[in-house]
């Protein structure tokens, strides 16, 4: 996509990431990502071992990224790559991208049950289209989940006054631990 590209602001303001100045936006685009990817690495080894056992094991990552304002494995960028690559930590997490974590936990779970049960076409079924949305995201930065969050619930919009305020802002606080 084209620098500052308006969709590239949509799709991640439709994850619940308002109010984030273009610069911002065009240094976290891909870091946006990192989490999902790990989570699609992870599920499509899973899914092609037909391993409800790895797939269990990352439940409580997809849990956590749903509960808390950032998922687990941000924090891998946030106290280790972006120092090394110089760009801004991870905004918090909002209630759509948290809602995209808790459908992939659901999702994961069902997966693994089945595996478990011996229910491998369900198994494979669920995981194949799981792996899809994370892949959509991944590739792309469109979250389904986020965006049928939008639908039901409504976009988060930024106020102007807003975006300009976090043009100004210092380096946030991380989203799983204070500094």
């Amino acid at each position: 996509m084209a620098k500052n590209s308006p969709n590239k602001r949509r799709r991640i303001e439709a994850q619940g990431f308002v109010c984030l100045a273009n610069d911002e936006i065009e240094s976290l685009n891909y870091w946006l990502r990192f989490a999902p990817a790990i989570c699609l690495i992870w599920t499509a080894i899973g899914v092609v071992l037909g391993s409800g056992s790895i797939l269990a094991a990352l439940v409580p990552f997809a849990l956590l990224g749903g509960i808390l304002t950032g998922h687990p494995f941000d924090v891998i960028y946030n106290h280790g790559i972006r120092h090394l690559t110089k760009t801004p930590e991870l905004p918090l997490y909002g209630r759509p991208r948290r809602f995209a974590c808790l459908m992939a936990s659901v999702m994961i779970s069902g997966a693994a049950v089945a595996f478990y049960l011996g229910y491998y076409a369900v198994g494979y079924a669920l995981g194949s289209f799981l792996i899809v949305l994370a892949g959509v995201n991944v590739a792309t930065g469109f979250c389904v989940p986020s965006f049928i969050y939008g639908l039901v619930f409504g976009v988060e919009e930024c106020e102007a006054e807003e975006l300009k305020n976090s043009e100004k802002k210092i380096e946030s606080v991380s989203p799983l631990w204070p500094k």
